[in-house]
């Protein structure tokens, strides 16, 4: 590794609608702009432009709230119908305090509202929400730019999540493809001898929170290329394997 990591905001991609060809708008972005995307460069590819490509868009106007759903928006201001489709999406919720809904997702997510957004989002009275299946996501974009352009890389879906005692928020992975998300240093030395016992960096999580430097929250720029980044290629990833089992989560 030469040190150096460079990470490119694509430009050019435009709104994305349900059922766009996304790992073509990718590719066509970077041609357009005379962006080479070379063997082991990883993408990094908001979920918000995953999402609205697999139609994963509600419209408020069809859901009729609970009446749990509309005692809680009566009780904190909120939409109820849109407290219901995070309740659609939600397979436990972890805190309800303070009109903040903290939700275990069905992918195993534990995020505010489950991941369900209104934000960037083309129509008024419309709210996103994750992809059915963010991994198989990440798959279709890898193949789809290796059959393309004849190279391998990695892709990496990422979110916004808030974190636990810390102010402000982070992008982390929640869909990874042809990268292991974990790099394991247990059994190698540091530079003084010590051998470190466990010692595992989540990559996927550092990639997806470099690319948000690029991304932005306004910016139009859902895609960056993050090249010369250590990662270990994989073919069976998994975003699951940066998801704590519950019998090792001291806070559940």
């Amino acid at each position: 590794m030469s040190g150096d990591v460079r990470i490119i905001g694509l430009e050019g991609i435009p709104e994305v609608h349900a059922g766009d060809d996304l790992p073509a708008l990718i590719v066509g972005a970077a041609r357009a702009h005379g962006i080479a995307i070379e063997g082991g460069d990883a993408l990094v590819v908001t979920q918000k432009i995953v999402s609205k490509a697999e139609g994963r868009i509600v419209d408020l106007a069809t859901i009729t709230p609970s009446p749990f759903a509309q005692q809680y928006a009566d009780a904190f201001d909120k939409d109820a119908r849109q407290i219901e489709v995070v309740l659609g999406e939600t397979k436990r919720i972890v805190r309800m305090q303070h009109g903040v809904l903290i939700c275990e997702t069905h992918h195993g997510f534990v995020c505010a509202n489950a991941g369900v957004d209104a934000s960037n989002v083309e129509k008024t009275g419309t709210v996103c929400l994750l992809p059915l299946d963010s991994d198989a996501s990440a798959r279709r974009i890898r193949e789809a730019v290796r059959a393309a352009l004849g190279v391998q890389v990695a892709v990496v879906v990422s979110d916004t999540f808030g974190r636990p005692w810390r102010e402000g928020h982070v992008n982390f992975a929640i869909g990874v493809a042809g990268i292991a998300p974990l790099i394991d240093y247990a059994g190698q030395h540091d530079p003084a001898g010590y051998e470190l016992k466990v010692t595992s960096m989540a990559v996927a999580d550092e990639l997806a929170a470099a690319a948000e430097l690029v991304h932005g929250k306004l910016a139009r720029i859902p895609v960056a290329i993050i090249r010369g980044a250590e990662y270990a290629p994989s073919e069976d990833a998994a975003v699951g394997q940066l998801i704590r089992a519950a019998e090792k989560d001291m806070f559940r």
